[in-house]
């Protein structure tokens, strides 16, 4: 998921009453909540790097174990340096006391709902991470989900507006976010009217002043229909991959692994490939009425890589993406300086698409000798 998601998550579970715990109790789910993305570095090296070690170490189950206490012991020395501060200022603790015991859990919840959230994607996950570089793939959210920010948004801006700094800080989210999803074309228009909706009635609760009565209730309350509408995308997801196995079972084929892709904002319509032992499938359903299932495009062979496809995926430039792809399409072109050849992941690009900018592609370009020339990946 998104850094904003991550964040609002981790801000929605402390309103929902786990700041009560201890001190530093926001703090710890915040950070704890994105701590894993540290790996994010890796982008400003390469995108074929960033392939290669993204949702990998840092998000494994060692580091989902170690996490925990390095933020346990970063929280703990800075309550020590805050304490400081305090008797230097004059100042008392406001709030809950510090429970070491309490920070550790915390510490974990936060740390342990960020690979659980990117799971939730089709870009996947390596949770046995350094054990086992296996990817796991939920299927399940958009990686810009808007539902998932309005429900998790509205948990913690309820209870996070009382002041004219914080009302502004909100009102300038509020407007980016706003701005993302009413001005992208591929969202529909039922969709945007019901943000513009779900908005007004945030804004409405806040109006009334409801927060002030009902507080840690109202966060909870939206922190839970947040988690029930990922269930219910799960659903989805998981009704989408046996709506396209039946299909490609109606074709005379048997699905080996289905992308059951979400799409922007549209909760009840999903795309995706599918691949057989023989077949690449591409099809577009709702998954709330099987007969609304239908092909996109023809059918694609798999084709196992050729000699000069297999020299382009030992290329060092490319060894991210060869370690990530799902479900690989290789094309071959001769050209007069040798040979180019396009690397696709058909999870993001279409098996016919020479320029895609996105995520998903790499083109490698070789002499005669498969000599590396040149290397782009997206």
């Amino acid at each position: 998921m998104d850094p904003l998601a991550h964040t609002l998550f981790g801000a929605a579970l402390s309103e929902a009453g786990l700041k009560r715990k201890t001190a530093l109790a926001t703090a710890t789910l915040i950070i704890g909540a994105n701590i894993p993305d540290v790996d994010a570095i890796a982008m400003f090296i390469s995108n074929d790097y960033a392939l290669l070690v993204r949702r990998g170490w840092t998000h494994g189950i060692l580091a989902m174990v170690l996490w925990p206490f390095i933020l346990t012991g970063m929280m703990l020395g800075i309550d020590r340096l805050l304490e400081r501060w305090r008797k230097r200022s004059g100042r008392e603790r406001s709030g809950p006391p510090l429970n070491p015991g309490w920070l550790l859990a915390l510490a974990f919840i936060g740390v342990w709902s960020h690979p659980l959230l990117d799971w939730l994607n089709t870009y996947g996950v390596r949770f046995l991470m350094p054990f086992d570089g296996t990817w796991f793939y939920g299927d399940t959210l958009f990686i810009i989900d808007a539902w998932f920010w309005l429900l998790t948004g509205a948990a913690v801006v309820l209870a996070r507006s009382e002041s004219w700094k914080s009302i502004s800080a909100w009102l300038v989210l509020v407007t980016a976010t706003s701005a993302l999803i009413l001005t992208t074309d591929f969202v529909p228009f039922a969709a945007k009217a019901a943000w513009v909706a779900g908005i007004a009635g945030v804004a409405l609760i806040r109006g009334l002043g409801l927060q002030r009565k009902y507080g840690a209730k109202l966060s909870a309350g939206f922190l839970i229909a947040a988690i029930a509408y990922t269930a219910f995308m799960y659903t989805g997801s998981r009704m989408t991959v046996h709506h396209a196995k039946n299909g490609i079972i109606a074709e005379g084929d048997t699905a080996r692994s289905v992308l059951a892709n979400p799409l922007p904002a549209r909760i009840f319509e999903r795309n995706g490939v599918a691949a057989s032992h023989s077949h690449y499938y591409f099809y577009s359903v709702n998954w709330l009425r099987p007969d609304s299932f239908r092909f996109t495009r023809e059918p694609i062979a798999i084709e196992p890589p050729d000699e000069i496809a297999r020299a382009a995926l030992e290329v060092p430039e490319v060894q991210g993406m060869r370690n990530w792809l799902r479900f690989p399409h290789y094309e071959v072109q001769e050209t007069e300086t040798g040979w180019r050849v396009f690397i696709r992941d058909l999870r993001y690009v279409q098996p016919d698409d020479t320029t895609s900018m996105g995520i998903g592609m790499a083109i490698v370009d070789m002499d005669p000798n498969l000599n590396l020339d040149r290397v782009v990946v997206d």
